[in-house]
């Protein structure tokens, strides 16, 4: 079972806590993980893109020129895929690129991920995060005592202080534990949660 410090707004030790195996203490499974971002990603792509075959590209309906005696190569549109305003041969059409992917396996990698952060050592587990005013250098100067310059900040409750005064700072992201997501944990170099958070991952995911 992993074990990792505690400290408070101002990086000072204040105890241990204990991590669930089940949650952050996987081996590394590179490939699994990869394969469900990739399924994730592709997810969100529109699909939209599209182009026009010969037969939808309007003219074209005459033969250039007669098939023999020219000496040029023989042609029978204008709109053939090697003239200019033809068709385009085997472009792309309109589709999905939705992979199914199941709940366990998505949760399993949102775990790998927590996994890699614990052995890689970008984890801070805070005793609380809380904010005065709402005020973006506060904010910021809680994230430089931390000593992390870009970080995805968990939190177990919605605190409009820290939300406000850390929405607008650009290599930092904040959320409740339930919006935590695969992409946003490969994206940022550090994790920093609160225990309470903690706790509500390990009885979302264990």
């Amino acid at each position: 079972m992993p074990e990792v410090s505690v400290v408070d707004q101002n990086n000072k030790p204040v105890g241990k806590q204990k991590l669930n195996d089940a949650v952050f203490g996987l081996d590394a499974d590179a490939g699994f993980v990869h394969r469900v971002y990739a399924a994730l990603a592709a997810g969100q792509r529109a699909g939209t893109h599209s182009t026009k075959t010969r037969a939808e590209v309007s003219g074209g309906g005459k033969k250039p020129w007669k098939q023999k005696g020219t000496g040029r190569a023989r042609q029978g549109s204008t709109r053939s895929a090697q003239w200019r305003h033809g068709g385009v041969a085997h472009g792309p059409r309109p589709r999905s690129y939705v992979t199914r992917i199941n709940r366990n396996e998505r949760r399993r990698a949102l775990c790998l991920a927590l996994s890699g952060c614990v052995q890689d050592g970008r984890v801070t587990v805070l005793d609380k995060l809380e904010l005065k005013q709402v005020k973006t250098k506060d904010f910021i100067g809680v994230m430089q005592k931390l000593d992390i310059a870009n970080g995805l900040v968990v939190l177990a409750e919605d605190n409009r202080e820290v939300m406000l005064s850390g929405r607008n700072v650009k290599h930092a992201k904040i959320v409740l534990d339930g919006q935590v997501n695969l992409h946003d944990l490969l994206k940022y170099d550090h994790l920093v949660l609160t225990q309470a958070a903690i706790e509500k991952l390990e009885g979302r995911l264990a």
